[in-house]
């Protein structure tokens, strides 16, 4: 079983399953105990975890969340907006309503929780 390294307030390593604890943090919550919150704020991590005591301040995402984010959103709106082009019959001030406010909404619905899962 591959696992990930573990290096925190235990002050030993463990191993800990990396699908468990990217699924953990999809759902916004510690990647160590699945308990505590991941975020403070919508972006921000917490330094340490309050159910656990996991330091979580050196997890660092950078800038992989904004390009996963973006090719998932893009291939949710190109594909649809290609299908509606094909099969529908849709006049243009419709196209420029719904695809613009989808890409927002979408981007911002996925970004924490890809963010976790980064973390």
């Amino acid at each position: 079983m591959m696992g990930v390294q573990l290096h925190g307030s235990t002050g030993g390593c463990a191993v800990r399953d990396w699908r468990q604890a990217v699924a953990r943090g999809l759902h916004g919550r510690c990647p160590h105990c699945g308990e505590g919150r991941l975020f403070r704020a919508f972006l921000k991590p917490v330094d340490r975890c309050e159910a656990c005591g996991e330091d979580l301040h050196h997890q660092r995402a950078d800038d992989l969340p904004p390009y996963i984010v973006i090719t998932i959103v893009g291939h949710v709106v190109v594909g649809g907006l290609l299908l509606a082009e094909k099969y529908g019959d849709w006049p243009m001030w419709w196209h420029m309503a719904l695809w613009p406010a989808l890409t927002i909404i979408l981007s911002f619905a996925l970004m924490q929780p890809v963010k976790g899962g980064v973390v």
